[in-house]
């Protein structure tokens, strides 16, 4: 598969920090040009010999399971316009909050999640997903495109607002997990592109605030506020919101097993990562705007910590959440098709 996406605004690449964005860029091209071409060749056989069905069966899942997959480094983004947007989006992803305080107010940066520019294996891995949207998301019950889903994490991992999906800004950050993308075909997964599930285990917040307090606070601080940008809040009103995955026990606890602390990971065992999350989560945090429509046609994952359709929130954190001071900017908007099917309906209900 080629991918190539045109942007022929800005020549020069800007290092990070720059200027804080307020007002966002808007291009005056379509964001993004994608040329797909797949070629193949195969040898004429009158008579092909049977393949036995074991054999069969693993050809195919070699050529639909996931894909052991290694992004192209930085050194060989091109010089060029293409190669100066890529540049640009692993700088915003990268310096998050210097680059764009105004989207992202907070003590937290996209790599403080995604690792190494989303590059690291099983630490919410960002190579690959280019390929993987337009997409279907339980938790907004739509197909969504690939900025929807950058904007989510703007306004629920960052405790953020929303980008202009039409933004230079938003483009950047694409054309970057483009690249990381390259040579995946659509549709295919990838080794490592999520993090392991981890086996239910009862996490202890008393046991958790010992074990933060020997081993997290030389990073985190004593209050969860962070150092950033190297070190992230974890709690209190600059970080990730009560609609981040982080905020889930499980997705936090198996991030804290496989990637902390930074100068020892893995030294925790399973149920001392369940108890440092239980503890990290039990704290108050920003609120997500909208959060209660979330997995509109249910299915909610137990451990989320919010009232949804269908599901009673689990292990709340005790007390008031923080405001957003533009809740509005909060909430990315439904998709279109969405839109269009509640308007439908209204419409027939109307005329009965």
């Amino acid at each position: 598969m080629i991918v190539v996406l045109s942007d022929a605004r800005d020549l020069l690449f800007h290092p990070v920090p720059h200027e804080p964005v307020n007002q966002l860029t808007k291009p005056t091209l379509r964001p993004l040009c994608v040329l797909a071409a797949l070629l193949s060749a195969a040898a004429c056989n009158p008579t092909p010999a049977a393949k036995p069905v074991a054999a069969a069966a693993s050809a195919n899942h070699a050529a639909t399971g996931p894909l052991d997959y290694t992004p192209p480094p930085d050194s060989l983004i091109p010089h060029d316009e293409m190669g100066n947007s890529i540049r640009r989006g692993l700088a915003l992803v990268t310096h998050t909050t210097d680059s764009l305080p105004a989207f992202a107010p907070g003590n937290i940066q996209c790599t403080s999640c995604h690792i190494d520019g989303g590059r690291r294996r099983d630490a919410a891995g960002l190579m690959g997903v280019y390929a993987r949207f337009p997409k279907f998301m339980d938790r907004s019950g739509a197909v969504i495109p690939l900025e929807d889903r950058v904007n989510y994490c703007f306004t629920r991992s960052l405790g953020g607002s929303k980008l202009p999906t039409d933004s230079r800004e938003m483009q950047d950050i694409v054309a970057y997990l483009a690249y990381i993308s390259t040579g995946v075909p659509v549709g295919r997964h990838v080794i490592g592109e999520s993090m392991p599930k981890m086996s239910k285990l009862a996490g202890d917040t008393a046991r958790g605030a010992a074990l933060f307090a020997t081993t997290c606070v030389m990073c985190h601080g004593a209050e969860g506020q962070g150092n950033p940008p190297a070190f992230p809040a974890l709690w209190g009103p600059k970080s990730f919101s009560i609609g981040a995955s982080m905020a889930r026990e499980e997705r936090a606890a198996t991030f804290i097993r496989h990637f902390m602390p930074q100068n020892n990971p893995g030294s925790l065992t399973d149920q001392q990562a369940w108890d440092v999350a239980a503890y990290v989560d039990s704290h108050l945090r920003p609120d997500s705007p909208g959060k209660h429509d979330d997995w509109p046609n249910g299915g909610a994952p137990a451990d989320v910590p919010y009232d949804t359709k269908g599901h009673v929130a689990y292990r709340p954190p005790v007390g008031t959440l923080f405001s957003r001071a533009n809740p509005s900017a909060g909430i990315v908007p439904p998709p279109a098709s969405v839109i269009r099917s509640a308007t439908a309906v209204h419409s027939t209900k109307g005329a009965r």
